[in-house]
């Protein structure tokens, strides 16, 4: 609870400093503001009456003048009452802000501790994201064709997507994995596989990531000699691996082995990684599949930050330094439609994790105190938005 308490205080400020740039607050036709689940319900019923609004958030009153004028427009309605919104991690969401709002933080700046405006100073002005295509299917000659043709289209960089035996530890031969073979990825059996899904694909120059947890180590040590055959030693290696089992034990569910025997899995792959692929991001820690499991904003960021956190006991558990592993963890974040929650919920991310691999950890480079991330839209908001679509057909 005073993680949840944390990660929500920190979402009304950064809530806070985001919509005063604006002036006004999100309309409701801004934002998705469903009830989509009991967890959401939960969040708003935790924090007192959830129809109830108030004409202050955080203390801070609204504007008298601006209030008066827009109970001219409501015809005498409150406009607190009338406007302010509550989403669904139990937040109320003020119909105007200004910089009263924020006029008691500090200033922060990109590029600079507790990095809540992002890790780089110009940021993606200067450094553009990667764009990758989460794509897998079929066979492995399929894949490669996919592959390269979205190569040649612009695409930066790869997003393999396994299918389920793979991810399970079963070779397509099993009959455990009749009828699940390259149907939601791709089957990759062997080194010989892995050599023809990145056939003319140049690892040294192409950076890969693979959305694998269970199977772990037999795909990694795969990829690891498909580059060695094409003559690229691991530490040219860069990319991402999603190796982040405590989410699957908690919403996904491909994992093998139990939680302990798991985890001394990923402090080997730390202790590897932080030796021999200095660029390769070790893990992936994931709020997506959390969100679509069902979580509200807030319950995405403290479960994920909560998982992070296991991760660094493991990796110093396993006699590493944080400072050696630390900067190559990763994030994954799952993006709705509620526009101001999602940056809000990235900007907080940021600014908890400095502070926490700082005061918690002892961490000395800043690079193990910026939250790097990637990003992908979410499912469930597109199926709250055309649920009646949904239905039985011939």
């Amino acid at each position: 609870m005073a993680s949840l308490r944390l990660c929500k205080s920190l979402f009304h400020r950064s809530l806070a400093q985001t919509l005063h740039r604006g002036h006004l607050g999100p309309s409701r036709g801004s934002a998705c503001t469903l009830q989509r689940s009991c967890v959401s319900t939960s969040t708003a019923r935790r924090d007192g009456d959830e129809g109830k609004a108030t004409s202050e958030q955080r203390g801070l009153p609204l504007d008298p003048e601006w209030v008066e004028m827009a109970k001219k427009q409501l015809k005498g309605a409150d406009p607190a009452k009338r406007l302010t919104w509550r989403t669904p991690e139990g937040i109320n969401v003020k119909p105007l802000y200004t910089t009263d709002d924020t006029k008691d933080m500090e200033k922060e700046l990109p590029g600079k501790y507790p990095y809540t405006r992002g890790p780089y100073p110009t940021m993606y002005t200067q450094r553009p994201w990667t764009i990758r295509q989460y794509a897998g299917y079929s066979t492995v000659e399929e894949s490669n064709k996919f592959y390269k043709e979205n190569i040649r289209a612009g695409q930066q960089g790869l997003s393999v997507a396994f299918d389920l035996p793979t991810h399970r530890g079963y070779d397509s031969s099993n009959p455990v994995a009749e009828g699940d073979v390259g149907m939601a990825g791709v089957a990759v059996d062997s080194v010989e596989d892995m050599k023809i899904l990145f056939s003319d694909i140049p690892l040294d120059k192409m950076s890969v990531s693979m959305t694998m947890n269970g199977a772990v180590l037999p795909v990694m040590a795969m990829f690891i000699v498909a580059a060695e055959e094409q003559g690229v030693s691991p530490d040219q290696l860069t990319g991402t691996i999603q190796n982040d089992i405590l989410k699957e034990f908690m919403v996904r569910n491909t994992y093998i082995y139990p939680p302990e025997f798991s985890m001394n899995i990923i402090g080997d792959i730390f202790s590897y990684t932080s030796q021999n692929m200095p660029h390769f991001n070790s893990i992936s820690i994931s709020g997506y599949h959390i969100q679509e499991a069902g979580a509200d904003t807030v319950l995405e960021l403290a479960f994920t930050v909560a998982d992070g956190l296991e991760y660094c006991r493991t990796g110093l558990a396993a006699g590493i330094d944080i400072d050696a592993f630390a900067p190559r963890l990763s994030f994954f974040w799952g993006i709705g439609m509620n526009f101001y929650m999602e940056i809000a919920k990235m900007r907080a991310a940021r600014r908890l994790w400095a502070h926490l691999m700082k005061d918690k950890f002892g961490a000395k480079s800043p690079k193990s105190m910026t939250l790097r991330c990637h990003s992908q839209t979410s499912g469930w908001s597109l199926t709250e938005q055309v649920q009646y679509i949904h239905y039985a057909s011939d």
